[in-house]
């Protein structure tokens, strides 16, 4: 064996070749991207690739645990050593497969892994002091399931570890007696470790984030990726004798490539056919000037829902201060200032998040009524049963309820659950609506308001429409859904101002004539359609029209009512059937106007959502007409519309379960027409 005297390695000089693997990938990055930031004005835009190739480096932080003491058959030290640490170097290609936007990927890394280490000094028989390093490297081999839980930039994964022995060297230095400072130091002891293990299988899991370095006007799009991961000892023993075992902490970064495809777009110069496929036209009505107001019986659901993880009535709810509720009156409710609100209608909301004060208020106004409150938690029934309990503590010590009236369960999911067997699509949203309270009572004076809102406990007010859909310009393509991938309308007026408008994949599109006039109030426009056919050709149609600006001059009272449907349903339940029949149809006039609006929220497919919004506002349509001919009302007319998740005609917003379970709706406005 070779000796060598005096020899010294501290931290920084492990350090070192790592420092310098990250300062060059940095270096290459910082490079590339100074070399690509001149073409990001390019007009191609391409896709984000679903394949990634690059290069990984970084440091391992190795702490090894146990005891080694026989380093070979030719060496064994007078000392057992414990523990050690060491910084290593890794470097390794790597390969990633994750489409677009996606939560689920692929990571494979295979290269250069090492787990170098310097010993805690030991004490021999002698009173020397020794030192021993050590210096077993890998060939290392990592697949790994990749997971961006928001599909966002920000991924974890983790995955087996299979790693191939390629240096196995120690160095073993045994120093002088300090009691005998003139004594000669033995030479360095230097060989190989026996009983290596060729073969180590293990784990690993860690997070990364993405940063991008091009943007998607480049074919070629870089990406530079820090990262950490966690290594824990479970098979990580490097020897088959004694009890060593390595745990290690990498972190470092990747500068990873791939290439998108090309998103086509239509040419500059269209191809003017003269009879396409289609037949185009567009009807501006004539100014019909009509200032619509509704009084409104708002319904409300007899459900609390709460935030995921946690048993606490959610801050988004109106809670009482015990002071505070002498002088609660559910007929202001739109007084109260709401809490953590979003959506698009704060009114009724706010009605929404103060139903357990309705209900507290109910209960102390008819003191012989008993409630049950069944909590529902994907943790389970004890999960839930705390939920309502929640909702117990808040009526019992806010509105001195008696707790005798009120029983509380827990269940695993609520009667009418959302999340339905076989699901797959946006599971996350579907959680939040069933982890709920539900309130339920065989007082009809409590059951009643809850599920059908009658008129003298409902939130009544006012609402100003905007223009109504009858006076939009509607522009019908025919045969478009056959034709065309997409299209779009530029509509020029008198003065060659041009504005464009989609694109669009229906074959009809209803804008409002304040869109296209500003503040004018009438003009002249020629409009041309451009269409991309699914082969990639450009189809023009042009015509005219004269639009008018929509302005109310009068204004036309009515009553609005609104039902709500369960999670894919579209099928009324038989208290609204009744509700339809007993308290809506009665209130329209003989030749009257009754507009329905189905609505949907946002889980699911827009062209499903659109079709079952349009099957509930139909299934409305036809209860209160069997209702009418029943009161012997004739010559109605009904306006069917079916708006699926469209957020633009949307009542609510979608990022509550409370509003979501609003949105599945429908809206009946009812007009006399024979004022």
């Amino acid at each position: 064996m070779k000796a060598k005297a005096n020899f010294k390695e501290g931290l920084y000089s492990t350090l070192t070749p790592n420092k310098l693997t990250l300062k060059s990938i940095l270096i290459v990055a910082l490079v590339w991207f100074s070399i690509q930031a001149p073409v990001q004005a390019q007009e191609l835009q391409y896709t984000k690739p679903s394949w990634w190739f690059g290069v990984a480096g970084g440091a391992n932080f190795n702490f090894y645990e146990g005891s080694t003491y026989k380093l070979n058959s030719d060496f064994t030290p007078p000392a057992t050593f414990h523990e050690g640490k060491g910084v290593g170097l890794f470097v390794a290609p790597l390969l990633e497969y994750h489409r677009p936007d996606t939560r689920l990927g692929f990571m494979l890394q295979a290269g250069y892994d090492n787990r170098k280490a310097k010993f805690d000094q030991v004490v021999t028989p002698c009173d020397c002091p020794a030192d021993l390093k050590t210096n077993i490297s890998y060939i290392t081999v990592e697949p790994s399931l990749r997971f961006a839980p928001f599909k966002s930039n920000l991924y974890l994964f983790g995955g087996p570890r299979f790693a191939f022995n390629l240096d196995k060297s120690f160095t073993y230095q045994l120093g002088i007696n300090p009691a005998y400072p003139n004594q000669a130091a033995s030479p360095e002891v230097k060989g190989d470790l026996s009983d290596i293990n060729k073969t180590i299988i293990s784990m690993q899991i860690g997070l990364g984030y993405d940063i991008q370095l091009s943007s998607q006007s480049n074919k070629t799009q870089f990406v530079l990726s820090p990262f950490a991961s966690f290594h824990p000892y479970f098979g990580q023993d490097p020897r088959s004798i004694e009890t060593l075992n390595i745990t290690t902490i990498r972190a470092g970064v990747a500068l990873k490539f791939g290439q998108g495809h090309l998103i086509s777009a239509p040419d500059d110069k269209v191809v003017v056919i003269a009879d396409p496929e289609v037949v185009f036209s567009v009807n501006a009505p004539a100014n019909a000037p009509a200032q619509r107001r509704v009084r409104e019986v708002f319904p409300l659901r007899n459900y609390v829902f709460f935030n995921l993880g946690s048993t606490e009535i959610p801050s988004r709810y109106k809670l009482l201060k015990k002071e505070e509720v002498k002088d609660f009156r559910e007929d202001q409710l739109e007084m109260v200032t709401p809490i953590n609100q979003s959506g698009r209608s704060e009114r009724q909301m706010n009605v929404y998040y103060n139903v357990i004060n309705i209900l507290g208020d109910r209960m102390v106004k008819n003191p012989s009524t008993t409630i049950t409150l069944v909590g529902s938690s994907e943790l389970g029934a004890k999960d839930g049963k705390g939920m309502a309990e929640s909702v117990k503590f808040y009526l019992v010590n806010t509105f001195g309820i008696n707790s005798s009236r009120i029983a509380t369960k827990g269940q695993l999911k609520p009667n009418i659950p959302s999340l339905q067997p076989g699901g797959t699509l946006e599971l996350d949203l579907l959680r939040e609506g069933d982890r709920r309270v539900s309130i339920e009572s065989s007082s009809p004076v409590l059951l009643l308001e809850f599920q059908s809102g009658p008129d003298k406990n409902s939130s009544d007010s006012a609402i100003l429409l905007e223009a109504p859909i009858e006076s939009y310009v509607v522009f019908d393509v025919k045969g478009a859904n056959e034709a065309f991938s997409v299209w779009s309308l530029q509509v020029k007026d008198e003065s060659g101002k041009v504005q464009s408008f989609g694109p669009y994949t229906q074959e009809r599109v209803s804008l409002s004539s304040k869109s296209i006039l500003g503040n004018r109030a009438e003009g002249d426009y020629k409009i041309t359609m451009t269409g991309q056919t699914k082969s990639g050709k450009a189809v023009t149609k042009e015509t005219t029209a004269h639009i008018v600006l929509w302005t109310p001059a009068k204004i036309d009272e009515g009553l609005r009512y609104s039902v709500i449907y369960e999670f894919n349903e579209s099928k009324a339940i038989a208290i609204y059937d009744k509700y339809l029949t007993d308290v809506v149809a009665p209130k329209i006039p003989i030749n009257g106007t009754v507009i329905i609006h189905g609505h949907a929220d946002i889980i699911g497919d827009d062209a499903y959502n659109l079709k079952l919004s349009q099957a509930r506002a139909n299934d409305v349509k036809d209860i209160l007409e069997k209702a009418l001919a029943k009161l012997g009302s004739t010559n109605v007319k009904f306006e069917v519309s079916g708006y699926g998740e469209d957020p633009s005609h949307s009542p609510f917003s979608n990022k509550y379960p409370e509003e979501r379970f609003y949105n599945r709706t429908v809206i009946i406005d009812i007009f006399n027409s024979g004022k």
